[in-house]
């Protein structure tokens, strides 16, 4: 009797802990909310728009509920996310409204792409034109981050702090060695030269064709980093190689002022001060910041109109078992939605995603084919519109991309797993019946015959075919000259201009005026799809997710692709028109 009692203690207290520790989870939750939801800010005159660069960029602003309560119980404030939309948007209400004089660049560690950063970047050029002051500061500067820091009137670093430039660099990581210890054979069917998604499964380095092709679009990328910084700090490019070539990462911090790579090299309170000399207000005590969530309160002035511009954001992989990625029916059941909207005259679908399922892919294009037959349709890629990326944006008006996207990839694979290996290492073993010849086809547990594996790479030749079908119809080229640039190639979006898969170099503001001038638009009103979760279903997919998933992303940055890859193996099963490789490039 003594134990029960000792144990039941036990369980009560520790349903009470748990009843606790959840009642603060939400108490903090419900706090974050309602910070979240202050009246807008009132700016005052000479206010600076300060925007802290560290973190996580996503396509779109979204608050996490269960992040908001680990930083605020558990102090885990080093992760947070930003959205582009609403940096753009910010970026142009400072430029517009009267009391922000400038914008000071808070950088630090962020995850981010390139085409992405060339978005921001755009968007502070254009707020140079008001005349008002851009400053960018950090501790240390990633080469990235440097790229955007770099348009700034001065860059400022920390007398003991550090500047990464060093050029690109690619790295594919390779399962085959660890897949063959554990008795694990890929089987691959494929179609196009360059589709190069199966090589980390079934290679231990890249194949020529994935070495040419990788090497082409990172020299792109950079090409464009060093145009663009070359322009913005009045130095040769021959010289920013040469720069790179020296690793003034690691050489002293002196040199990147004597480089002309940096302005000054300061302290914070220093900056301050530099701060408030822009100012030239003799009357001014302390600086008025207006930080990032406050600025997304401010006002924009944007009157209602009757005619609408919808932006359509497709972001993430297609229908990979991800939560977040593109989900096709209910992403079908939004395109209907605004095809059947009367006030939405003209559509810009922005997408950033590597692909994904192939049939998925396919569904999105017909349901956009359709909304096409109603109203204009003008395409704005991201980072990735690659393999199904591309599939389901070929058949647009027009298509935009940045430079640096990466693109194309119009091939499609299939890889399943033999663990025939693995079965015999463990001690199983396998029997059945069947009522026909195939009815075991296609069985994981042992190889491909040669009838399944010619019927499946017959199923995947189709795939492909109807893949340049769709591309050469809605490019309006011929069959001949899709394939001549597939073969699952990805090429930069500046590569991509040339060879016709797109139609214009811009970000998403140029898409939206293209959309516009379509449908014959003077003046309209933007609205954005899919509509942003509700509160309660943040919360629900919060706790419904892995709450260690901030803490890892926080914690390893850029590398996180790389525990990803390794976490998602158990996607690769199947039929897919996806980018060649989840490719870290730094």
């Amino acid at each position: 009797m003594k134990q029960f009692f000792k144990f039941t203690l036990a369980s009560i207290l520790g349903v009470l802990i748990a009843s606790l520790l959840c009642f603060v989870i939400f108490f903090s939750i419900i706090s974050g909310l309602a910070s979240s939801k202050e009246k807008a800010p009132k700016l005052k005159p000479n206010s600076i728009y300060q925007l802290n660069l560290k973190g996580e960029l996503l396509e779109r602003s979204q608050e996490e509920p269960f992040s908001i309560a680990l930083s605020q119980v558990f102090g885990a404030s080093d992760y947070q996310t930003l959205g582009l939309d609403d940096i753009l948007k910010n970026i142009q209400k400072a430029k517009n409204n009267p009391d922000i004089v400038g914008i000071y660049l808070n950088c630090g560690p962020m995850v981010a792409g390139f085409a992405s950063l060339k978005e921001i970047r755009d968007a502070l050029v254009d707020f140079k034109k008001s005349g008002k002051f851009i400053i960018a500061y950090a501790d240390n500067y990633s080469q990235k981050i440097y790229y955007l820091a770099s348009v700034a009137d001065q860059v400022l670093l920390n007398p003991q702090g550090m500047l990464d430039w060093k050029g690109l660099a690619a790295q594919v990581v390779f399962f085959k060695n660890t897949l063959d210890k554990l008795g694990v054979e890929m089987q691959v069917v494929k179609v196009g030269t360059f589709k190069s998604a199966v090589e980390p499964y079934v290679n231990t380095k890249m194949s020529d064709a994935n070495r040419q092709q990788v090497t082409a679009y990172t020299q792109s990328i950079w090409n464009t980093v060093l145009s663009e910084v070359s322009l913005s700090r009045k130095i040769p490019v021959d010289k920013l190689n040469a720069y790179a070539d020296e690793l003034i990462t690691f050489q002293p911090v002196e040199k990147t002022l004597e480089y002309q790579l940096i302005d000054s090299l300061l302290y914070v309170e220093q900056v301050e001060n530099l701060l408030k000399s822009l100012i030239k207000d003799t009357t001014l005590k302390e600086l008025n910041y207006v930080k990032h969530a406050a600025m997304c309160k401010v006002p924009d002035n944007v009157k209602f109109e009757r005619n609408k511009v919808a932006i359509l954001y497709g972001v993430g992989e297609i229908d990979m078992g991800s939560s977040v990625g593109i989900q096709s029916e209910e992403f079908v059941k939004t395109i209907n939605k605004i095809a059947k909207d009367n006030s939405i005259k003209a559509v810009v679908f922005r997408v950033n995603s590597p692909g994904g399922s192939a049939y998925a892919s396919e569904q999105i294009w017909h349901a956009l084919t359709l909304l096409k037959e109603k109203k204009p349709l003008i395409v704005s890629m991201g980072d990735y519109a690659a393999s199904g990326g591309y599939y389901i944006s070929c058949m647009a008006d027009s298509i935009v991309a940045q430079p640096n996207t990466l693109t194309g990839s119009i091939g499609i694979f299939g890889l399943i797993p033999n663990v025939k290996g693995l079965n015999d290492k463990i001690g199983l073993t396998f029997d059945g019946v069947k009522t026909n010849k195939l009815s075991d086809a296609i069985s994981i547990n042992r190889p491909f015959t040669p009838e399944e594996k010619d019927l499946m790479q017959n199923y995947v030749n189709r795939g492909y075919e109807l893949f340049v079908k769709r591309c050469a119809d809605g490019r309006r080229m011929k069959i001949d000259q899709i394939k001549a640039i597939a073969e699952g190639r990805v090429w930069s979006g500046k590569e991509a201009l040339k060879i016709g898969l797109v139609d214009k170099i811009g970000g998403i503001d140029e898409a939206v005026v293209m959309a516009a001038k379509k449908a014959n638009l003077i003046s309209y009103q933007i609205v954005e799809y899919p509509k942003k979760e509700s509160f309660a279903e943040k919360i629900m997919k919060s706790f419904s997710s892995d709450p260690e998933i901030h803490f890892i992303k926080s914690k390893l940055g850029e590398q996180y692709q790389l525990f990803e890859e390794i976490a998602n193996l158990n996607k690769i099963n199947g039929i897919h028109a996806l980018l060649p490789f989840k490719l870290v490039i730094q």
